[in-house]
């Protein structure tokens, strides 16, 4: 009896390995990557859409506007591909986590108001963009098979360095701000 036990548990822990294995963005296949590209543009656009309806600060409302602006334009970009190519990006359980995160962030941003807001917003876009640049670059990139999608990525890597490097410069002056009014 302890030993079939033994055997069931042994079994359990490697069939979960395996789950896990699965579900590492490293496995994901182009189709599953440029789901979690859309994605991950999709929630920057929620996160700029909020910035704009809850801050007061200019410079916010211009760097939200530049997200729209330009994860709109890759994301349109990646549709003509999309369809161009003759397929449906893949759902997957890494797509799924950036919206249940994104879901949870929005919530939370959204009883923040004033530089409490700004500052959350600008961090998290830095942290975003950070997170999401070093995923394309070192996982993404190196793991897609088809040559259009690589350039399409490839360029909106480029892009979003960019963002990312604007999201410091922003978190760096409302930090400064904030020190000048203490």
């Amino acid at each position: 009896m302890f030993k079939k036990s033994l055997i069931a548990a042994g079994a359990a822990l490697v069939m979960m390995q395996a789950v896990a294995l699965a579900d590492s963005p490293g496995d994901l296949n182009d189709l599953e990557i440029a789901h979690v590209a859309y994605t991950a543009d999709v929630i920057d656009i929620r996160y700029a859409h909020l910035a704009l309806a809850i801050s007061t600060n200019p410079k916010i409302h211009e760097f939200a506007r530049t997200m729209i602006r330009d994860h709109s334009a890759v994301n349109e970009q990646a549709l003509a591909l999309v369809k161009k190519l003759n397929v449906q990006p893949q759902d997957n359980f890494l797509s799924r986590q950036l919206n249940e995160n994104a879901d949870k962030l929005i919530a939370e941003m959204g009883k923040l108001n004033g530089a409490e807001f700004d500052k959350r917003y600008a961090e998290n876009e830095l942290g975003y963009h950070g997170a999401v640049n070093k995923l394309v670059e070192k996982t993404f990139i190196p793991n897609i098979k088809n040559a259009e999608v690589k350039a399409l990525f490839e360029d909106a890597l480029a892009i979003f360095k960019v963002h990312q490097e604007h999201a410091a410069m922003m978190v760096k002056s409302l930090l400064q701000r904030q020190s000048q009014k203490q």
